[in-house]
């Protein structure tokens, strides 16, 4: 079911920065009535000062509490319609070198906020059988990528637990639209090692993120070719598929030791 987006509430999770940002400005040009909320409200009330009608609000998306109160203050400004669960993070490094909070802390954020953020939504669409819900997802969490492991698998739970979500809430009026790009030029790809990766910006996200609205697609990946990657790398045997992507330059892996990375990955430790 399409969403008119003139004068409806639409929730953006981390929208102080990159993804959340660029759609924050895109639902407003739409004529959303848009809450931004993020961990750095100052962050979103730099972004909800520059739109009109926009409202900042902190929000730590992995604690429930705070979650239901930035819901609770949109509810204020009229039923939500859209709900765009963008918040997330990325530590680079091998796996057994990261910390056991750093680990749980990124799975919290990118797996917990988005159930946070559906629980706490989907009653009230339901309800009166409206509303549309985004995930932010990666086309990481199909593929296998070296230094991020934490991170692939919280994009591959969300992947996995939008498409069941889908299949409860089917026969209603309600939809969910995975979004999974590929590399994106955010703060939390500054310094990657991403050459041969396609690549996308964030308002180039955030057009499909306000396009799902009206058709609803259960999933979109950025380039849209990348769709079939996944399916392919999953098909093939572990050590054929790694051979392949290490004879193409696609299976090197990526770290944070570069002034840009540093900078993000120390930015994360403040909240």
């Amino acid at each position: 079911m399409a969403i008119a987006l003139q004068g409806t509430v639409a929730c953006v999770t981390g929208g102080g920065r990159g993804i959340g940002k660029a759609t924050a400005m895109a639902l407003a040009k739409a004529g959303a009535r848009v809450f931004i909320g993020d961990i750095d409200v100052e962050a979103a009330q730099a972004v909800a000062d520059s739109l009109p009608g926009a409202t900042a609000v902190h929000l730590d998306v992995s604690d429930p509490d705070s979650f239901a109160r930035f819901l609770q203050q949109a509810d204020e400004a009229g039923p939500l319609g859209v709900l765009v669960n963008n918040a997330g993070i990325q530590r680079t490094g091998e796996f057994s070198g990261q910390s056991l909070d750093t680990k749980h802390r990124e799975m919290a954020i990118n797996v917990g906020g988005i159930i946070n953020g559906m629980h706490f939504a989907l009653p009230g669409m339901l309800e009166r059988n409206r509303g549309h819900i985004v995930n932010l997802s990666s086309m990481a969490g199909k593929m296998t990528v070296p230094g991020a492991a934490v991170y692939t698998a919280s994009k591959f739970a969300v992947a996995t637990l939008s498409r069941t979500v889908r299949a409860e809430i089917a026969h209603t009026g309600v939809t969910i639209t995975t979004i999974l790009p590929s590399a994106v030029e955010t703060e939390l790809a500054a310094g990657l090692d991403l050459r041969g990766v396609p690549k996308a910006t964030p308002e180039e996200i955030a057009v499909e993120i306000v396009a799902s609205c009206q058709h609803g697609k259960p999933e979109v990946t950025l380039p849209k070719w990348l769709f079939p990657v996944g399916t392919i790398e999953q098909a093939l045997p572990e050590k054929l598929g790694n051979w392949v992507k290490r004879t193409v330059g696609a299976q090197k892996r990526i770290s944070a030791d570069t002034p840009q990375s540093r900078k993000y990955q120390e930015r994360l430790s403040r909240f």
